[in-house]
């Protein structure tokens, strides 16, 4: 599927993907270093015009803050997409670079919504749950001034990639977390998300996951996201790519399993060919738009 008003991805871009695809998991911080420096050049060529109102505090870290895309043209009462980067619990950043993460916002407010691109505390400075903590402090917020911007307090979705997605999720699906009224989100959208934390050998982040959630291995499945779904968890799509990071599309398939067990139907589920875990984040907004038109479907109807 295409979006013909966005960039193309070069061809030889798509044959790098699928040249270091099937090592992926060797040396992951080289790879990402490497796809947010090739997708930046293709945001580059065509950069978007959204409006966007930067750093905003919402507590007194500094890196609790975080960037607001307003749509033009916005329609009353419009969903508001909250972004949740990754970086393996103890590193990334909102905004990676000029153009990473910025460019899923920017999607999200080309196609009539608004969007936030947070930051959060990181390990080991801030241990589980401070993370998820940190996003239903944004989401009250949102909930709090979505009159003065113009979404609806009622379509707040939270979209987290990779540990973002282990902290968006957790936030969503841990009563704990987001206590007796709910997480008030109208849905979740988990992207390659490490749902699960482990401290398996075959992970080559388990050092930065033992930072964030404790070396004690028996307390891990009672502080990972997937633990916590119920039937009446939010409504969550879930997308993982064909060459992942090693055991987040296992991790990613045990979450659609179990919501599908608990709500009695399977959830929407994306398998991405061709990409791998940091193209995931990087293609959107370039004229690839399966991923995106993907969202956008669940965002119109998340039942």
């Amino acid at each position: 599927m295409s979006d013909s008003t966005r960039p193309a991805v070069p061809a030889s871009l798509t044959a790098l993907l699928a040249e270091i695809g099937p090592t992926w998991g060797q040396n992951v911080p080289a790879n990402v270093k490497r796809m947010a420096e090739e997708f930046s050049k293709i945001h580059a060529s065509a950069p978007p015009t959204t409006r966007v109102t930067r750093d905003i505090g919402y507590g007194p870290h500094e890196r609790q803050q975080f960037d607001i895309f307003h749509p033009e043209n916005a329609t009353p009462g419009h969903p508001l997409v909250i972004f949740i980067h990754g970086g393996a619990f103890t590193e990334g950043h909102r905004n990676r670079n000029e153009y990473i993460y910025s460019n899923v916002s920017h999607y999200f407010a080309r196609h009539g919504m608004s969007g936030i691109n947070m930051n959060y505390r990181l390990a080991p400075e801030s241990r589980f749950p401070g993370a998820s903590q940190d996003i239903a402090t944004v989401v009250q917020w949102a909930r709090d001034n979505a009159a003065a911007h113009g979404w609806s307090a009622d379509r707040i979705f939270l979209m987290g990639h990779s540990a973002g997605g282990a902290h968006a999720a957790s936030y969503a699906y841990d009563k704990r977390i987001h206590g007796a009224a709910g997480p008030q989100i109208a849905g979740l959208m988990v992207i390659s998300g490490r749902v699960r934390a482990d401290l398996l050998p075959e992970n080559p982040n388990a050092k930065k996951v033992a930072a964030y959630y404790g070396d004690n291995a028996s307390k891990l499945d009672d502080m990972s996201a997937v633990s916590h779904v119920s039937a009446d968890s939010v409504p969550t799509f879930i997308a993982m790519a064909q060459y992942e990071t090693p055991l987040i599309d296992l991790y990613c398939t045990e979450l659609a399993y179990r919501l599908a067990q608990v709500k009695r139907h399977t959830p929407p589920l994306l398998w991405v060919r061709g990409h791998n875990h940091s193209s995931m984040v990087g293609h959107i907004n370039t004229a690839e738009d399966g991923l995106g038109a993907a969202l956008r479907a669940f965002i119109a109807d998340p039942s």
